[in-house]
């Protein structure tokens, strides 16, 4: 059977890694201490006419904190005087009590980053703030531009200096250089002219804007607040500060907020929904609403349809926490099986697991995760993961599992296998370090040393969501909706570096 066959199929393995294709993959083991994880690009907040705005934004940006850890920033402006601060970080840390006191105004928005375009430095925190002939503009993105490369070796020919290399700087400069005469048409100028994934919350000094592009690959919603507006790329941050859930921001849409309140406009023409998968899968809250759809309910109907698909003689089921529980949950009810809390998660960690040492990297699940052995012991269980990107970090869980007791360990996956990289606004590895891109689900088995293995189906994965025509399942079949070109990539633009 061929890769695409075996999805949604259980491969029972008999015996353990011989001299088989799962040996030649040991050499991955050396890259447990990379993320063994989709990462998502960033979290973006805003709100305007609201009191002290700041300090909104800053409990939106602590709603968002899972979406981006490398740094956070916020603008604010009192209607004539903007001010920002930002940093490396978490939000906690980088945005003090202090630091708020000095962000007044009504109109602030905010920026957690998970970097996928240009490295984890100072300079490339956002939002991005900027003078121009317009005043002052402050952008925050989420996603990835996909012809950002072409774009910016034609504007560096043409004399402009970046400072960044975040693909977010080049939308500034676009903004710059069109003849519009107002921020709406000097923004949809822009947008015309760059392709790929965003997700964009600005503001000037009296305006608050949101934007995404013509296929809507990253979130973001409306919500209201009073007499104020809210932006968000997830609910959960809207909840944080008491504000009601309006709506999504349409395929191409701008939306305009001041003082004469929310106006919207279709800036660019929607080229067909291509809304990340991946959102619902893993990235978002569960107690988030994306896209329309509530990211519990989708992942609780992905665990029963596994379940379905995939049963297992078992005596438990069990998440990998934390993303991992609504489909665990799910995978109970539909098999009848009791659900149990197997492992632990450590919520403290920090960054400690990038230590490039490798004895550190070797304590990298054992410091996030602890098995419960009581519950293990002699037991059969269903661990239930909503994905398997290199499988190095799957190995490593099972292994701790297995050496607290556990008699079998049957392994279901949320998700089809992930057989190509993303280019629209999440951090992958490249397709030769995708371990079901060159690996059929038996030959996974063998490697992560389980009884059993199986994944969700396509079929059962669209399933599960209202309008499953929709979204974008590139990861899984290469299919991209939007041309990658040879622009893509987390360090497209470090090379324009001089």
């Amino acid at each position: 059977m061929t890769e695409r066959e075996t999805e949604g199929v259980t491969e029972s393995v008999a015996g353990r890694v011989a001299n088989t294709s799962a040996g030649r993959m040991r050499a991955a083991d050396s890259e447990a201490g990379k993320n063994d994880r989709f990462r998502d690009g960033c979290g973006i907040f805003g709100v305007y006419g609201a009191r002290r705005a700041a300090e909104l934004v800053y409990f939106g940006l602590y709603a968002l904190q899972h979406r981006g850890q490398e740094s956070a920033g916020i603008v604010s402006s009192d209607g004539t005087c903007v001010k920002g601060h930002k940093g490396l970080g978490l939000v906690s840390d980088v945005l003090t009590a202090e630091v708020l006191t000095g962000l007044p105004g009504h109109l602030a928005i905010g920026h957690n980053r998970y970097s996928t375009t240009g490295r984890t430095t100072l300079e490339n925190a956002q939002p991005l703030l900027v003078n121009y002939q317009g005043g002052k503009l402050a952008i925050g993105h989420n996603g990835n531009l996909v012809n950002a490369r072409e774009l910016r070796g034609k504007m560096e020919a043409g004399g402009s200096i970046f400072q960044t290399t975040m693909d977010t700087e080049i939308i500034a400069h676009l903004i710059a250089h069109s003849r519009g005469r107002w921020i709406e048409k000097k923004l949809k100028d822009a947008l015309s002219e760059v392709k790929g994934a965003f997700a964009l919350v600005m503001m000037t000094e009296n305006k608050l804007i949101g934007a995404c592009d013509p296929r809507s690959f990253r979130p973001l919603c409306v919500g209201k607040l009073g007499n104020g507006w809210c932006l968000a790329s997830e609910t959960c941050a809207l909840d944080i500060i008491g504000a009601k859930y309006v709506r999504p921001v349409k395929a191409g849409e701008m939306v305009i907020i001041d003082e004469g309140g929310m106006r919207c406009v279709q800036a660019l023409k929607s080229s067909g929904k291509a809304h990340c998968i991946f959102e619902l899968i893993y990235f978002s809250r569960p107690d988030s609403t994306v896209f329309g759809e509530s990211v519990d309910k989708v992942r609780r109907k992905l665990g029963r349809t596994l379940a379905e698909e995939a049963p297992a003689h078992a005596d438990f089921v069990m998440a990998v926490p934390d993303s991992s529980n609504s489909a665990a949950l799910g995978f109970a009810e539909g098999s009848g099986l009791p659900f149990e809390l197997g492992l632990i998660r450590n919520h403290y960690v920090g960054r400690t697991f990038i230590d490039p040492v490798q004895r550190v990297r070797d304590q990298a699940v054992r410091v996030k995760f602890n098995p419960v052995r009581d519950i293990l012991r002699g037991r059969r269980v269903v661990i239930v993961d909503d994905s398997i990107v290199r499988g190095t970090t799957s190995k490593k869980l099972i292994r701790l599992i297995r050496k607290a007791g556990a008699r079998e360990i049957h392994f279901r996956v949320g998700s089809p296998p992930i057989v190509g990289s993303c280019f629209y606004g999440i951090d992958t590895p490249s397709r030769t370090k995708l371990i079901a891109s060159s690996h059929s689900v038996r030959q996974i088995a063998e490697f992560l040393e389980v009884d059993t293995l199986a994944y969700l189906s396509m079929r059962g994965l669209r399933s599960c969501v209202s309008r499953p025509d929709d979204y974008c399942y590139a990861c899984f079949g290469e299919c991209y909706p939007e041309p990658v070109g040879n622009g893509g990539g987390k360090m497209a633009l470090e090379g324009n570096r001089r």
